[in-house]
């Protein structure tokens, strides 16, 4: 079984991905779209990808791959923990810093304490946390996961997150166009109709039937000026007369939809 996630082996995609499958061999990718091409091509049995964080909220760049991606569906998912640590390449003073490098998610959940200790420190944009370990010197620190170790790093005692309670919701995807015969939740997005009372009429149709909205996000269109993109998830039985009801209604209302997941 082969599993993709976004690398280095230390970044918290594949921590993530050894949570879901730890007997499996671990394709780590440069992208996020290259996560989800291996999954395609079938290089990979199953994809890691994370969908949001509980600080920062939707991770919409992902959200519109999955939603782009015909052919794959969430069927697993779970919120991982998050510690951020500051990381140097030895003991080096506070002072000598002068760039700080992780992924962008990393760096904007470390907003304050980066002001605070390195306000003249050039922020350096990585493809994942663990991709910084290869830009230390003497004068760079890294911002990555508590669970990182190496010869010669140094990582701060503290969570240098702004927000000690953070966790992020990864997503576990495979190739497949119909829910698990199992799943309780549901996970979708769609487009509203540019029209009065179409959001209304679209939130409308859980309150009918009696299911609880778990989740509710938004972004605009980037196509097109006035319409929302939708993400949503539900609660609810997949062998219940509701949650058919509901996917099928949800579907014939929006303008666009995409079942993104189905999982317990």
């Amino acid at each position: 079984m082969k599993v993709s996630c976004l690398g280095p082996g230390e970044s918290y995609s594949c921590l993530a991905a050894k949570r879901f499958r730890s007997d499996a061999t671990f394709v780590c990718c440069k992208s996020f779209k290259e996560v989800i091409d291996k999954l395609k091509s079938g290089e990979a049995d199953f994809a890691v990808i994370p969908v949001s964080n509980c600080i920062t909220g939707s991770i919409v760049k992902n959200l519109d791959l999955i939603t782009e991606t015909e052919g794959v569906m969430g069927v697993e998912s779970f919120l991982l923990p998050v510690e951020h640590r500051l990381v140097t390449k030895g003991n080096i003073p506070y002072k000598n810093i002068e760039r700080v490098c992780s992924h962008v998610q990393a760096l904007g959940q470390c907003e304050k304490f980066i002001q605070a200790n390195f306000p003249n420190a050039r922020l350096v944009v990585t493809r994942s946390t663990a991709e910084s370990l290869s830009l230390l010197d003497g004068h760079t620190a890294g911002i990555v996961g508590a669970h990182v170790a190496g010869d010669g790093l140094v990582l701060s005692a503290e969570n240098v997150a702004d927000e000690r309670e953070n966790a992020t919701r990864f997503m576990l995807f495979e190739k497949r166009t119909l829910p698990p015969e199992k799943s309780n939740y549901f996970f979708f997005s769609a487009v509203c109709r540019h029209e009065a009372g179409a959001l209304a009429s679209l939130l409308g149709i859980f309150a009918e039937l009696g299911l609880n909205l778990t989740r509710i996000g938004s972004r605009p269109v980037q196509s097109a000026e006035g319409p929302y993109r939708f993400f949503m998830e539900f609660e609810g039985n997949i062998g219940s007369q509701e949650v058919q009801s509901a996917l099928a209604e949800a579907k014939h209302r929006g303008a666009q939809f995409r079942l993104i997941g189905a999982y317990n």
